[in-house]
């Protein structure tokens, strides 16, 4: 193949008047290619297009094909981790022009972002989904997402609940500051019911939750609320949501409630903390690890408000509070009783007196029965949890029989004493 500069060189030397043998002696090349190239006159060569090498990611579009149009707003890292599994040995960008083809985006519009000094802020929400555990598959359960990002680090915390309610609210709180070892010194909520009572427009101000304000000093910061109809000043806890949602939630399966979480925090901790943040530009895990002493120190002691009730026992001796039910004693009379709710533990009072202490369940449809506050054994197909040993065994029990078969059975010993 003959190159341009070597073209040129053909042509100049033929108009110096230079043989053709003596013009392929100083080129270097073929006589016969000398003298095409002096008839053809100066045009480009033409070069053949390079066979391209198949892509490394080639033998996984059918894969890629299939994941986008089963779930169209899957992640590209997600699939990226997948074919990464199934054997895939390249980089992330293949995959991600790859899907730009397959699953075209729409440009969004631009926003001001605004960053807060470490320690300074966390933003709080709930966010709604729908699934079906495979412990229950006929029926559809909703839960909810609590949420808290650190708005400097961007450290994200999450627990699926099966309700929103102010002691789940509360609850969450507190896990979230044990697992941060610390509190920010304000958190930034959306405008919901178990946070604001009211909103005064006289005043020009919302009224916030009497247990919240108490909670929020217990722990040392402030709460306050986003502007009205502006989500996207929380945005930074409202993104992680879809987030969550594509490369966490989508195309896997819980056998309940529990499992659900127990896989979340692994993702949390292999994936969401350990990524590098689009934002930031800092793995997240590390950049939270600068962030936590500037955090406030947390209380000696647990938050301890009491969300106090009058319940009525149920035939079998149990009370009902948020959906599940806990167990007082044979002795408690049928009248209506106080319950005492905190966030962690149900106490029950009759006349002033604790009858039952349990620790909080999580969910709903849930049963917890003391042992001791059955006489009897429970029966052997039940599968409602007792606490503590259960009543003695069935050697520690005497059965009472009708005299003559005491009777007959001294009979027998005395004759069989007489004949030994």
């Amino acid at each position: 193949m003959v190159r341009l500069g070597e073209l040129v060189m053909i042509l100049d030397l033929h108009r110096q008047g230079l043989s053709v043998s003596a013009i392929a002696r100083r080129v270097g090349i073929d006589r016969k290619t000398v003298r095409k190239y002096i008839e053809r006159g100066l045009e480009p060569p033409i070069y053949q297009a390079r066979q391209p090498r198949p892509a490394k990611v080639a033998p996984f579009h059918s894969y890629l094909r299939e994941r986008v149009a089963a779930y169209p707003d899957l992640t590209g890292s997600r699939l990226h981790r997948e074919i990464r599994d199934l054997g895939y040995a390249g980089g992330y960008t293949a995959v991600k022009d790859f899907l730009r083809g397959v699953r075209p985006t729409t440009p969004a519009g631009f926003e001001v972002r605004f960053e807060t000094p470490p320690g300074r802020q966390a933003q709080v929400d709930f966010a709604h989904f729908r699934t079906v555990f495979t412990d229950e598959p006929s029926v559809e359960r909703v839960v909810w997402l609590f949420s808290l990002v650190l708005g400097h680090s961007r450290m994200l915390w999450g627990r699926f609940v099966p309700h929103q309610d102010l002691q789940t609210l509360l609850r969450c709180h507190a896990a979230a500051f044990e697992a941060l070892h610390g509190a920010p010194t304000e958190i930034l909520y959306d405008r919901m019911r178990t946070v604001f009572s009211r909103e005064d427009p006289e005043a020009g101000h919302i009224v916030y939750n009497r247990t919240v304000v108490e909670f929020a000093r217990h722990y040392g910061y402030l709460p306050k609320a986003c502007q009205a109809y502006r989500a996207k000043t929380k945005g930074k806890v409202e993104r992680p949501f879809r987030y969550i949602r594509e490369d966490f939630f989508l195309s896997r399966s819980f056998r309940n409630l529990g499992d659900l979480n127990d896989q979340f925090r692994q993702w949390l901790d292999q994936v969401a903390n350990a990524r590098i943040h689009a934002t930031t530009q800092r793995v997240v895990s590390e950049h939270f690890a600068e962030e936590r002493p500037r955090l406030q120190p947390l209380p000696a002691g647990p938050f301890q408000a009491v969300l106090r009730l009058e319940w009525r026992i149920t035939r079998d001796g149990m009370v009902s509070v948020d959906g599940n039910l806990y167990s007082v004693p044979d002795t408690t009379h049928r009248r209506p009783v106080e319950v005492h709710s905190t966030a962690s533990e149900v106490r029950i009072l009759e006349e002033g007196h604790v009858v039952a202490t349990h620790p909080v369940l999580e969910g709903r449809g849930q049963r917890r029965i003391i042992a001791g506050h059955r006489s009897a054994p429970p029966p052997p197909n039940s599968q409602t949890p007792r606490n503590g040993p259960l009543p003695g065994r069935s050697g520690d029990v005497v059965a009472l029989r009708p005299l003559t078969f005491y009777d007959a059975v001294g009979k027998r010993l005395a004759a069989d004493g007489a004949a030994a």
